[in-house]
């Protein structure tokens, strides 16, 4: 791609997406133009005339080159906006997705908590949303990647939230002696044979072990279920996000382990999303 103007660029770029079949080519070129720039994508449209600059010009190549090959915006660009703050976002960890905000929803309109606990905690985009929100309060995020928690480490630093996060590596809630009044956890909970049928932005560049944990995509759950009751404080909450399809499993298996007060949230799309349970 030669330099010549910002627009003209832009509409090659788009046009070399079209080609590859990406979803929403126009959208992805100029996010990425926007970041080649060094500007917010806002103001991309000020800029069409402009003369493009060598090194935005190759900034902005190498960027579609990796979209063509369906390499996520997210991790090309290295962040990703959740819940208004930047996270960085790799290969190591999930891609945080706007669902995935509806969990700190339900979390905001209970009370405040002491301590948190995030199981799963990948980017750390639910604990340190949490904390950020909360100044007062003091969180744990377990994931079994140590790679997904030096990204997490990164984004607690640059929240400012380092000193009441601890990242610890571990399976779930084993080993977990202390109580918690507020758990969250977006699990993998994608069925094995599903995985193959996901965008090609997802299957080939997350972590596996982030979007499926085995033949059901109940694996997580019923690891959970089992003993989460020993890490929930009295008057304490837990929030999951769940499958589509999983609004009445995952309940399910919650109340066989004892808990009565379960709630199944769904969202604006009518959708099973996230279940609740409470003590």
């Amino acid at each position: 791609m030669t330099p010549g103007s910002v627009g003209a660029a832009l509409r090659a770029g788009a046009a070399q997406l079209t080609a590859a079949g990406v979803p929403d080519p126009g959208r992805d070129a100029r996010l990425l133009m926007s970041a080649a720039l060094g500007i917010e994508p806002g103001r991309l449209t000020l800029h069409g005339m402009d003369d493009l600059a060598p090194p935005a010009a190759e900034a902005f190549a190498r960027m579609v080159g990796e979209r063509v090959r369906f390499r996520p915006v997210a991790q090309i660009l290295g962040r990703r906006l959740f819940w208004g703050r930047d996270f960085e976002v790799t290969g190591d960890v999930l891609d945080p997705r706007p669902e995935t905000e509806t969990l700190i929803a339900l979390a905001l309109e209970g009370a405040k908590p002491a301590r948190i606990l995030d199981l799963g905690t990948g980017s750390g985009a639910l604990l340190l949303t949490l904390l950020a929100e909360w100044p007062e309060a003091t969180g744990l995020g377990i994931d079994a990647s140590p790679a997904a928690l030096e990204v997490a480490a990164r984004n607690a630093r640059r929240l400012g939230v380092a000193a009441r996060a601890e990242l610890r590596p571990g399976d779930w809630c084993t080993g977990l002696a202390e109580r918690f009044d507020l758990i969250v956890c977006n699990p993998p909970y994608i069925p094995a044979a599903d995985l193959e049928g996901l965008d090609r932005d997802v299957r080939e560049w997350e972590p596996r072990m982030a979007l499926s944990p085995g033949v059901t995509g109940l694996e997580s759950y019923r690891i959970i279920a089992a003993g989460i009751g020993a890490c929930l404080a009295p008057g304490g909450r837990a929030l999951f996000e769940i499958g589509a399809d999983q609004g009445e499993s995952v309940p399910a298996l919650m109340r066989e382990v004892g808990f009565e007060n379960v709630r199944l949230h769904l969202d604006m799309g009518g959708k099973a999303r996230s279940v609740e349970i409470s003590r």
